[in-house]
């Protein structure tokens, strides 16, 4: 591999899923380093006046400043557009840096934008409380309602904004139904991917417009740096999202980025992994709790439609056990499984939403979405899934199921 083939798009579009993962977008300096450079360089220099003018023109190629662009981030947004389906994308500091801003960079005043009521915590908080202050219209519907999205449509109506699975009630969005009811009406979808990443699931592939990430859970996989992407055609991505974040700064720096680099090298391996031992603990535990929601078992009402559009259904399930006094009885008997409101990392992690990623919410809004209170998520990690099992296997037993 040559010192610039990682950013060829006439050969890196041809590669397999699992070699862009690896060597997608990587740039080599004069030194031929094997592993991807780190640039910690806030600004760059020129070789003359004209040279800089051109780049700040846009009529010439190179770095200007590193609220623009960055070596080290500029090869992980290749190898994230390549793997995605992409024509480009932009990271961002944190996930939710990211969902901010691919919907602020497209909405103004007087707009409406239609979501699905099933999602993280601090994306309801988008669309509850942040767009309306700027006078934008919104309103949430039933994810699974294939015509509730249809319905919700207005003269002014610019975005739908959904999760699939949705955190944390695991809601399915049929993609290549409510992405092609969007195109009939020139809405623009957003996707947020970040529970499936494009190793299980590619929404472009079903007409998704944007695709937007927290590349803290399965992208770095691992628990170590917050960071967030957006993909879309360069011609939005230019057009739309650039001047928003030139001007705005949610940028994601050079080290997280580096660090993204390096989850993405293992992430078909391990979501993979991650998503088979999700489905083996939950057929384990199902019949022990009073309600799964897990959409790669035949108990979860849209299986079907889940792995038709999904290549695994992904590390993350939740379970319902009744209340909130039972669910914490589960939480701390666990021995091997983490307390931690974190997903996507390689260790078994559980929480209790209520009482963590969902908070902030009132409880009107989180029984619309059903996070009751005694529903538990977990990520299920890299461990032997059989010392997972019998974790779960005594939290409940100690827990009185």
């Amino acid at each position: 591999m040559k010192k610039t083939t990682g950013m060829d798009r006439s050969l890196t579009s041809k590669w397999r899923p699992a070699t862009q993962a690896v060597r997608g977008g990587t740039w080599r300096s004069e030194h031929g380093e094997t592993s991807e450079a780190l640039f910690l360089s806030s600004g760059y220099t020129y070789d003359s006046a004209q040279i800089v003018a051109d780049r700040f023109a846009g009529e010439a190629e190179g770095m200007t400043y590193s609220r623009l662009q960055n070596p080290t981030v500029a090869m992980l947004e290749e190898r994230i557009a390549l793997m995605e389906g992409a024509e480009a994308c932009r990271a961002q500091a944190t996930g939710m840096a990211a969902m901010t801003t691919a919907l602020l960079c497209q909405l103004s005043a007087g707009d409406h934008i239609v979501g699905a009521r099933a999602a993280f915590g601090s994306c309801r908080w988008l669309l509850d409380s942040l767009l309306p202050r700027f006078g934008i219209e919104t309103s949430v519907v039933d994810s699974a309602d294939n015509a509730a999205w249809e319905a919700a449509i207005r003269p002014n109506t610019k975005v739908f904004f959904f999760e699939t699975p949705a955190n944390p009630t695991l809601d399915v969005v049929d993609l290549e139904h409510v992405c092609g009811i969007a195109k009939a009406h020139g809405i623009t979808t957003v996707v947020d991917n970040a529970f499936a990443t494009s190793a299980l699931q590619r929404p472009m592939d079903y007409g998704a417009d944007v695709v937007a990430y927290s590349a803290t859970k399965l992208m770095d996989g691992q628990g170590r740096v917050l960071a967030g992407a957006v993909c879309g055609s360069q011609q939005w991505i230019d057009e739309v999202l650039l001047p928003f974040q030139r001007n705005t700064g949610p940028n994601l720096s050079p080290f997280n980025a580096w660090v993204v680099l390096k989850g993405l090298e293992t992430l078909d391996m391990r979501a993979r992994r991650q998503s088979e031992n999700a489905v083996a603990l939950g057929r384990a535990i199902e019949a022990r709790v009073p309600k799964m929601l897990h959409p790669g078992l035949p108990s979860h009402p849209r299986h079907d439609i889940a792995t038709r559009q999904m290549a695994a259904t992904g590390p993350i399930f939740a379970f319902d056990v009744g209340d909130r006094a039972t669910a914490f009885a589960v939480l701390d008997a666990l021995e091997l499984v983490d307390i931690s409101n974190n997903i996507g990392d390689s260790r078994s992690l559980m929480c209790h939403p209520a009482s963590t990623t969902h908070a902030g919410m009132t409880q009107e809004a989180r029984d619309e979405m059903g996070v009751t209170e005694g529903l538990l998520r977990i990520n299920v990690g890299l461990e032997d899934v059989d010392d997972v099992k019998e974790d779960l296997d005594q939290a409940l037993a100690r827990a009185g199921l």
